[in-house]
């Protein structure tokens, strides 16, 4: 039997990374690693990447024997009034960025769902763990998460995955997602990576203007008092919560959110902490959404 043909726009070459244009491309590049006995790394993103997303590619080198970043801005996981048109697309500038840290495999699909045929209708998941934070405040939000990055995982197969702790919901949903499920890929969150003025870096930051960035600096100041507080013995949640919000509005953030929950369940925290938690806002400088959080431990 005649082997199959190529085709010819599934994968491109840049000087030290292959850029892979659709699945089977995709799948077929991660096999022969494997075959070869190597394993493989991923960091899945949507793209307009920065320095926090090279930090999650270069401790994917570290872990693994190749890497494979995707970059795919997953219009399932935005809602009816988000920003999916205005995300920042800029695919040549990352793949020279990726380039630069070293990424073997760059997985830039042009769409993950049924453009024909029958429509898409399989979702994955995951319930306790997404009623609260970014769960509530974007209904729908983590069932297009957890069902993108599923897809991912099937396609590209790694063995490990890397996921910034700035979206620390979500890389805790995705851990859970992989447990219930079976899948065989170990889950790593990497610590938030901050700009030089504390802003936790986010492909989002590019829209803030001047003023807003100069806003927006409220959310890391007020985390920092936060976690401060807490060292010195501060335990009483109300006290906490409301002293964030009262630093991060008056310096002008609309907050969405501050909440903190319990490190374990994601579940609101009550009276005193005696337990690991998590402190998490979201709040718009302008009409740019950001979120950041800390642990207190």
């Amino acid at each position: 039997m005649a082997k199959p043909r190529k085709k010819r726009s599934s994968t491109l070459t840049s000087p030290s990374m292959q850029i892979l244009r659709d699945k089977d491309s995709m799948r077929a590049w991660s096999r022969a690693q494997k075959a070869l006995g190597r394993t493989v790394g991923f960091v899945p993103t949507m793209g307009s990447l920065h320095a926090g997303h090279l930090a999650l590619v270069k401790e994917a080198k570290k872990r693994a024997d190749v890497v494979v970043t995707s970059i795919y801005v997953n219009p399932t996981q935005f809602g009816p009034n988000e920003d999916f048109t205005e995300y920042p697309r800029m695919l040549d500038a990352d793949a020279k960025k990726l380039t630069g840290v070293g990424c073997h495999a760059l997985f830039a699909p042009r769409d993950l769902y049924a453009r024909s045929g029958p429509p898409h209708e399989t979702w994955v998941d995951v319930t306790d763990l997404t009623q609260t934070l970014c769960g509530s405040a974007r209904p729908g939000h983590f069932r297009g998460v957890t069902t993108i990055v599923t897809k991912l995982f099937l396609i590209v197969e790694p063995d490990v995955a890397i996921f910034g702790d700035k979206d620390y919901q979500q890389r805790r949903v995705i851990q859970r997602m992989t447990r219930d499920l079976d899948i065989p890929v170990e889950v790593v969150g990497m610590p938030i990576q901050r700009d030089t003025d504390g802003l936790a870096l986010s492909s989002r930051n590019a829209r803030l203007l001047p003023d807003d960035r100069l806003m927006a600096l409220a959310i890391p100041r007020a985390i920092a008092w936060a976690q401060d507080a807490f060292a010195k013995g501060e335990r009483r949640v109300k006290v906490l919560k409301k002293a964030v919000r009262e630093q991060i509005e008056a310096s002008g953030p609309r907050v969405d959110y501050i909440e903190i929950v319990s490190d374990a369940t994601l579940l609101p925290a009550k009276g005193k902490l005696t337990k690991p938690a998590v402190l998490a806002v979201a709040a718009y400088a302008g009409d740019v959404r950001l979120i950041d959080n800390v642990e207190l431990r």
